[in-house]
């Protein structure tokens, strides 16, 4: 059963099928966004890092096996993780880069460096310049996190290549966009950039 539609979500699908009314057809296809807030931002931000420059499929297979390596095989506590060897984290299949990243995110939110209550309450901007710091969180990993785990309403992530693909086919362009063009042609999305971007993911499942 889908959960229901939030009051912020109904108002972005109605500036959505104002700004361009093809968004509509998307809309009855397939349906809302299923954006809804996380309580675990270790665990989101993780998950991002596992899940770079890997397939959907991929990175979900090693994210299990990661997984798996823990009690009741569920994901680890910042403090778990850090007890975990690298060594058994890179035969889950992460590569030695990831595996040490994990290590690292672990360690900032263990110290408190990443306080994932502090992170609630600040700009997208704010919370941008904070995790860049860490090793292995880049603006496309940032951008996962406040798009699927803060449900941030006005994220246009201009470095997913899905969303490229999928603008470049939405608005029949020969080429893929730059991101200063995403910028300019998703501007009559804002402020619901976030639900655009989603259906530009399933523009490439409809065609």
């Amino acid at each position: 059963m889908a959960a229901p539609i939030t009051p912020q979500m109904r108002a972005a699908l109605r500036h959505l099928r104002r700004a361009d009314p093809r968004f509509a057809a998307l809309m009855r296809t397939h349906g809302a966004p299923p954006l809804r807030r996380t309580r675990n931002s270790f665990r989101a931000l993780a998950q991002s890092i596992i899940s770079q420059q890997l397939s959907v499929k991929a990175a979900a297979v090693i994210y299990r096996r990661v997984c798996r390596l823990f009690t009741g095989s569920r994901f680890p506590s910042p403090q778990h993780m850090l007890q975990m060897p690298h060594v058994r984290l890179r035969a889950a299949g992460l590569s030695n880069n990831k595996a040490a990243f994990l290590h690292e995110l672990a360690r900032a939110f263990q110290s408190g460096r990443v306080k994932p209550r502090t992170l609630n309450q600040m700009a997208d901007t704010e919370i941008a310049a904070q995790l860049v710091q860490l090793r292995g969180i880049g603006q496309w990993t940032v951008d996962m996190y406040l798009l699927f785990d803060l449900c941030r309403p006005n994220v246009l992530p201009v470095g997913d290549l899905g969303v490229r693909k999928g603008m470049q086919r939405w608005f029949g362009l020969r080429q893929l966009p730059e991101p200063e063009r995403m910028r300019k042609l998703a501007a009559p999305w804002q402020p619901y950039c976030s639900a655009a971007a989603w259906y530009m993911w399933r523009v490439l499942q409809s065609t």
